[in-house]
């Protein structure tokens, strides 16, 4: 199993200034006040389905920083705001040509001497208005048009059309980047409600399952999970989420999968796990929150999407396993939905945690090895080998005296 990597956002750097924190109100936030300590529940950080639980305050040139990245906010941004942009964009720009061609109209004398106009037929500002929309929108009536008279409308002419062009260039672009974001993909890919931890192949495992509800493929796909927890460490530094990754198989390459029928995401809890020491009561008492990602591309598109879920200790199931959803047709395979999120028990399931469950296996093993000897070896020399078994592993002679 590979290594756990950890990676650690801290908030508060000692004792005495996790207490002044603990004292501070949040400025220009929605807190009322209220600050996360270690002494409050844990709140959950993302939400079920995939949004983050988390608002930004007291951002410095909040409105600069996104309006220098226009259009990354014009392709986030909700539609109704995208429309509202799309109308203004136009609007302003045919306003703007209006009034320069008004103006022009106004410095030659074309309102009140008619013979050589530098636009035809522009003796107001409706009339400047109309123009500039017809030449942006290349609408091309006929009644109004540019002379050679004036030098400057001939070049504010040719300067709309292609500013007009650079509009219409960016606000397709921005639509057609919008409709094709992969977002709503993750709306038919799935999660369970619950996770679980069982047995599987002799070893003690927490299960989730995942699902596409498409025919069409996610090509690439993997996943991906997070431990998100409080802790604190040997210095005195208060973590409110340290971030810790949960192995779900990268090393050996079962963390890629092939999402046409539903799958059981499983993640052993061996010595590198962080559950290793994390019994059924436990887990009961515990606060914490798992993050689960799928990531892939979208068939149609090859944009790549990301699929979010949590799981916080209340909905981990101990002792339950998912219920069958793929059944084998006559030439083909069924895939049951109704059953995707529900469990069984099983109450064969261990309550004690994987350590304990390991060292029992460990003192199985052992008093096997005794039996053998005892068929192989003499009365006296039974005795000598179970005790160098027992001095060899004291804990298990306590775990034999019970003490």
């Amino acid at each position: 199993m590979g290594s756990v990597r950890a990676s650690r956002y801290s908030i508060v750097s000692s004792e005495e200034d996790g207490m002044k924190l603990a004292t501070m109100a949040v400025p220009n936030g929605n807190s009322k006040g209220k600050v996360h300590t270690r002494h409050q529940p844990q709140s959950r950080f993302v939400k079920k389905n995939g949004h983050c639980n988390v608002q930004f305050i007291n951002v410095s040139e909040k409105g600069q920083r996104y309006l220098a990245d226009i259009f990354t906010t014009c392709v986030d941004i909700r539609w109704r705001w995208m429309f509202i942009i799309f109308c203004l964009a136009f609007l302003l720009s045919w306003l703007f040509f209006g009034c320069v061609f008004w103006l022009v109209a106004i410095f030659h004398g074309d309102l009140e001497n008619n013979d050589h106009p530098c636009v035809s037929n522009v003796s107001s500002f409706t009339g400047a208005f109309l123009f500039s929309i017809e030449t942006q929108t290349t609408i091309g009536y006929g009644f109004r048009y540019v002379t050679e008279e004036c030098p400057v409308a001939v070049f504010m002419v040719v300067f709309q059309s292609i500013v007009g062009c650079i509009i219409d260039a960016f606000i397709i672009g921005a639509v057609m980047a919008k409709m094709a974001k992969p977002k709503k993909r993750n709306e038919t890919l799935v999660f369970s409600h619950n996770a679980t931890v069982a047995m599987r192949d002799n070893k003690l495992c927490l299960m989730w399952r995942v699902g596409n509800l498409r025919k069409s493929h996610l090509v690439e796909a993997h996943v991906r999970a997070q431990l998100l927890k409080s802790r604190t460490t040997a210095e005195g530094e208060y973590i409110p989420l340290d971030q810790m990754d949960i192995d779900v198989g990268f090393d050996s390459g079962v963390d890629r999968i092939f999402l046409v029928s539903p799958i059981t995401i499983v993640h052993e809890i061996d010595e590198d796990s962080p559950f290793y020491d994390m019994s059924k009561q436990d887990l009961e008492n515990s606060e914490f929150e798992i993050v689960v990602i799928l990531e892939g591309m979208v068939e149609a598109t090859a944009m790549t999407t990301q699929c979010r879920s949590s799981y916080v200790a209340s909905e981990i199931l101990w002792g339950h396993r998912f219920e069958p959803v793929l059944f084998e047709e006559k030439n083909y395979y069924k895939v049951d939905y109704s059953r995707f999120h529900k469990t069984y028990e099983v109450s064969s399931t261990p309550l004690c945690c994987a350590r304990d469950l390991a060292e029992k296996k460990f003192i199985l093993s052992n008093s096997n090895s005794f039996c053998y000897e005892n068929e192989m070896l003499g009365p006296a020399t039974q005795t000598q080998s179970v005790l160098l078994n027992y001095n060899r592993n004291p804990w298990l002679l306590s775990k034999l005296l019970g003490t």
